[in-house]
């Protein structure tokens, strides 16, 4: 496959060139102290790459991580017809250029959505900009059923005709989408990005009621208002898209990936360490950082600027997953590590994804006290961990298994870390300068 005129894309960073057999060494005992800057956001970053195929203007978008996800995206834009150029990497991504005033497909085959479920964002701008779509069924991590039907629902309100059939889904537009009111029977993060995208060229105003909140759907929401739509309403549940002919060229940052700041302060945590995350918007990880107080951290917020400071024991907690602004589901499996080896017994409960729990398994295999029942977690703290060999199962999985790794005695082998790959940038880097010892193999 051609790539795009200059767009340099390492090989680790290409799905199809990943490495299934590369793993991860951690050796534990390290106590992670210093800075660490993070990546733009991972969930806000893939749909505003969809979202740059509504305006045949260009499309620019600063600190886009230049992690696996992002790099099938951009294998996918140039696919159907758009130009992507690269520009020089930051501490948190790469700024990319965007053209999408040639497009020539409508396709997404499944070697492309088997890698990634965010493919499925594409179905809005493309019904909206060109009236037609051809999908295969979207992939990702395995963490349990991840239904579309309220995608679908809410582009068939809208007026597209939808026939799925053979592994795919064709969706067309007679002449254009109408804007009509979409209740959304869950706070859906995809679907409501998804509708958004495809009602700003509707004609007529769109309202989307009990939509999800999460900053990923503000930061959409401005990236769409500096193109010249009309939508208001996002991180409220209901949001307000007056429809507009046409959407212009565009410059945007991304905002910094809540998720990944997160994890490096549980990485500070579950080693008894000091850890600033720099570059982060303190108020979308307070979700996180309220529990890791209740777990016995010392939390201090300043500007960008949050630092952690872990206990040397950590005392159980309960968690309980929910929608923004509850505790989020990306953070379960990282906190299901924390418990491992905390003072008590934490219960957790995962309310978003059922089958969350599979990295138990991998934890237990490393001496953690793990029961599971349904959507609920036992968690017996136990005074340590041992390094053992682990397969990553998810993307968040994976990352807990690394935060349970520094916290072992010896060493701790990860394979299948191809997943980890589509959602950390540099993460062997970004850990060793805070003192871990980490290598890819």
């Amino acid at each position: 496959m051609d790539r795009p005129a200059g767009l340099r894309l390492r090989p680790r960073e290409v799905a199809c060139i990943v490495k299934p057999n590369e793993r991860y060494v951690v050796a534990g005992g390290c106590r992670l102290q210093g800075e660490v800057p993070v990546s733009g956001a991972k969930n806000a970053a893939l749909p505003i790459l969809a979202a740059a195929l509504l305006t045949s203007g260009e499309s620019v978008i600063h600190n886009a991580p230049m992690i696996r996800d992002v790099a099938v995206m951009i294998e996918i834009l140039h696919k159907l017809g758009a130009r992507v150029e690269e520009g020089p990497e930051g501490v948190s991504g790469r700024t990319l250029r965007i053209r999408a005033d040639g497009l020539n497909g409508q396709e997404v085959g499944a070697d492309f959505t088997r890698e990634m479920r965010s493919s499925i964002f594409l179905m809005g701008p493309l019904l909206a900009r060109v009236g037609k779509i051809r999908i295969s069924y979207p992939g990702g991590c395995a963490i349990g059923p991840r239904p579309i039907d309220f995608h679908l629902r809410g582009l068939e309100a809208l007026g597209a005709r939808i026939e799925e059939r053979f592994g795919y889904i064709e969706a067309s537009v007679p002449r254009r989408l109408r804007g009509t009111e979409i209740y959304l029977d869950f706070p859906s993060v995809g679907a409501t990005e998804n509708l958004m995208m495809a009602a700003v060229l509707a004609e007529g105003t769109t309202v989307i009621r009990n939509a999800a909140r999460e900053p990923e759907i503000v930061d959409l929401q401005a990236f769409l208002n500096k193109m010249g739509a009309r939508v208001r309403g996002a991180g409220l549940d209901v949001i307000r898209i007056d429809g507009v002919s046409k959407l212009g060229s565009v410059e945007h940052t991304v905002i910094p990936d809540r998720i990944e700041a997160a994890t490096f302060l549980a990485a500070a945590v579950i080693t008894g360490g000091e850890v600033t995350v720099q570059g982060v918007i303190p108020e979308h990880v307070d979700a996180v950082t309220a529990k890791l107080r209740e777990m016995g951290t010392i939390i201090r917020e300043y500007g960008t600027a949050v630092t952690a400071v872990g206990p040397r024991r950590l005392k159980a907690a309960d968690v309980k997953t929910l929608p923004y602004p509850g505790f989020p589901t990306d953070m379960q499996p990282q906190m299901m590590a924390l418990a491992a080896t905390a003072d008590g017994t934490s219960i957790i409960t995962e309310t978003i994804f059922e089958n969350r729990f599979k990295v138990a398994d991998e934890l237990r295999r490393m001496g953690a006290n793990i029961k599971t029942e349904g959507r609920t977690a036992v968690v017996q703290g136990v005074p340590s961990l041992s390094g053992a060999t682990v397969v990553c199962p998810a993307l968040r999985e994976g990352m807990a298994l690394i935060l349970a790794g520094l916290r072992a005695e010896g060493e701790t082998t990860i394979e299948d870390i191809y997943h980890i790959d589509r959602g950390y940038q540099h993460l062997e880097q970004k850990l060793t300068r805070l003192g871990a010892t980490i290598s890819r193999v």
